[in-house]
């Protein structure tokens, strides 16, 4: 093929009516992650609930690599980026797990969700990203306002046995993840993407075992279709097929226009958890959330 050629195939298409729909069912299967590993806690422990995700999210995403004849093997020079991304990826998570298990699905979807907003922050300090000008630290402050408002917040007692901890450790797994957003956007420019997601899970696995076994029960009630089908959402849909669909789509369009789509993960958590869990849609979430969508919105504005 020319150079001619790529350049044209790599050129970002308008945005087809296809391609918008699957972005938006890929944003509401994001948008019941976080309902999902709710109902999955019930009997699946934090560490046990991760590891199990994984596992099985690994498996697939492997299978999937390998049709698509992708070189999983690490090059030299490639373990030690791979390994620190392995890293904030399970403290990450663990974080993510943890915290959930404290407060209620409504208030996970949201926290998580500003995870742009670290990502724009930390980038302000990195030479290869963008600085923050005026209008982005408008959009920063709104959501931050946003979020301190719901993380002070009080969900139902049935959700949320501790949700100031619950609230805080969501905070902190945002912050990892705006963290790690950015450290990837640095390694793929060597690393094939598809190596460095499917390298992050396997080395994030150890993280996950070594505590469950030392410190939680396998399970903490009994078997449930419930909660069995919760964590098969999360290893075959959340961390293989919308990675799956993403991927394509990102062949076609640009980061920046699917980027607009993320607006509607919170959304679709705050709804599926009033249906599946009966939590009220509260003021305080719709005016947070609001807040939040506002100041990503701004700050991801070209």
């Amino acid at each position: 093929m020319s150079d001619e050629a790529r350049q044209q195939n790599l050129r970002p298409q308008p945005l087809d009516r296809a391609s918008a729909a699957l972005a938006l069912l890929a944003s509401a299967l994001w948008g019941g992650n976080l309902v999902a590993l709710k109902l999955g806690l019930e009997v699946f422990p934090p560490f046990w609930s991760a590891w199990w995700r994984f596992l099985i999210g690994l498996a697939v995403l492997g299978v999937w690599a390998r049709l698509r004849g992708e070189i999983l093997n690490p090059r030299p020079g490639e373990l030690r980026p791979l390994g620190i991304l392995g890293v904030l990826f399970a403290v990450q998570i663990i974080l993510l797990n943890i915290g959930q298990d404290l407060t209620s699905p409504a208030y996970g979807a949201v926290l998580l969700n500003t995870h742009p907003l670290f990502s724009n922050l930390v980038g302000h300090f990195v030479v290869s990203e963008q600085r923050l000008d005026r209008s982005r630290m408008l959009g920063l402050a709104l959501a931050f306002g946003g979020v301190s408002y719901l993380a002070l917040g009080k969900p139902v007692q049935r959700l949320a046995p501790n949700p100031l901890l619950g609230n805080t450790l969501l905070v902190a797994s945002a912050l990892l993840l705006g963290i790690r957003t950015v450290y990837t956007r640095w390694i793929v420019q060597g690393i094939e993407p598809v190596k460095a997601v499917v390298w992050q899970s396997a080395i994030s696995l150890p993280f996950y075992l070594l505590p469950a076994l030392l410190l939680e029960p396998p399970l903490a009630g009994s078997l449930r279709p419930g909660p069995v089908a919760a964590v098969l959402y999360q290893g075959l849909v959340v961390a293989s097929i919308c990675f799956m669909i993403w991927t394509t789509l990102l062949r076609r369009h640009s980061a920046g226009t699917l980027a607009m789509f993320s607006f509607t993960v919170p959304v679709f958590g705050i709804l599926l958890s009033a249906l599946i869990f009966g939590e009220p849609v509260t003021g305080r979430i719709v005016l947070a959330a609001a807040l939040v969508t506002l100041g990503i919105g701004i700050v991801l504005r070209r």
